[in-house]
């Protein structure tokens, strides 16, 4: 029982900073603007974040400095794709490169002068356990209730967004904009304006994402901290199907994928440690490849359809 708790409580650990990103990049697809530049924003939060803590000792200012650094991230994308009208998959690889890189630089520049000024290594604040009365000292419902207050807050985060984006006007509007901008226009809802909301407050999730990760998972600053999630997010909105509440379920296949990859290699097995570290990836591609082929059985879908194309709208 108890290894099956403490799978459990890596598993979801694991998964919050994924279902914070992919809510975030489900609202800015449900939009129309596709974002490739998850892995430079969650990186760029993430560093940050802990830059920020480590600093000013404050979590809260770390959180909004990730925030704040992946809506400005976003906002480039919003301008390049929205105003500028340029190709979204170019653009969003342009930010994921830049802010690897950016991340990278600033991560050997803003430690204290005694560490050679850079940040690997170093310590800081960070998010702790929080254990929940009585449901915390269950055997199993322990792994849910004794956690930190970032995936406390994801836990009231899905249900929200869900209900959001389905049973709000707010939330109508926005689904009219990612299916049919035209449409939306002639009804008098400012196209540009909602995707430029949705496409920086998606990134600002997306760099809590990053932060969870610096501050809560894996404390500290390493290069490459990120490890690939970013890409990870974009195949998680597609296995959502863009829809919030399906997002945990992806996000907890990864996460239970990485827990069980640690124990195996915790536990010293004869499978080649490089192999385990492929697991989670192989289990996303195997996923997305299922995914698509259900729904093409189906004749589902789910992408909206103004998804990458933008929009210029029409001189009366």
């Amino acid at each position: 029982m108890d290894l099956v708790s403490s799978i459990l409580t890596i598993t979801i650990r694991a998964g919050t900073s994924l279902v914070i990103a992919t809510i975030g990049e489900i609202m800015t697809e449900r939009a129309g603007i596709l974002n490739l530049g998850l892995e430079g924003i969650m990186m760029m939060g993430a560093l940050s974040a802990f830059a920020a803590a480590f600093h000013t000792g404050s979590l809260a200012f770390a959180l909004l400095a990730a925030a704040a650094v992946g809506a400005a991230l976003a906002a480039v994308h919003a301008f390049l794709t929205v105003t500028m009208r340029a190709n979204q998959v170019v653009s969003g690889l342009s930010i994921t490169l830049f802010g690897s890189g950016l991340a990278s630089f600033l991560g050997q520049r803003l430690g204290p002068a005694a560490n050679n000024r850079r940040l690997v290594g170093l310590s800081g604040p960070r998010f702790g356990q929080v254990k929940i009365p009585f449901l915390g000292d269950l055997p199993v419902l322990r792994s849910v209730f004794d956690q930190d207050l970032v995936t406390y807050a994801v836990l009231l985060l899905i249900p929200l967004a869900w209900f959001y984006l389905y049973r709000t006007r707010a939330g109508l509007w926005l689904r009219s904009v990612g299916e049919d901008p035209q449409a939306a226009d002639a009804m008098g809802i400012d196209v540009a304006r909602t995707k430029y909301a949705y496409t920086i407050g998606g990134g600002l999730l997306v760099g809590l994402g990053g932060a969870h990760l610096s501050l809560a998972y894996t404390p500290g600053w390493a290069e490459n901290i990120t490890g690939g999630r970013g890409w990870i997010v974009i195949a998680l909105v597609i296995f959502s199907m863009w829809n919030p509440a399906r997002a945990i379920w992806g996000a907890l296949l990864f996460g239970g994928i990485n827990a069980v990859q640690f124990r195996l290699q915790a536990a010293g097995t004869d499978i080649p440690a490089s192999f385990l570290n492929m697991l989670p990836y192989l289990a996303t591609i195997a996923v997305l490849v299922l995914m698509t082929w259900w729904e093409t059985l189906s004749k589902r879908v789910g992408a909206p359809a103004s998804l990458g194309v933008a929009y210029m709208r029409e001189e009366k």
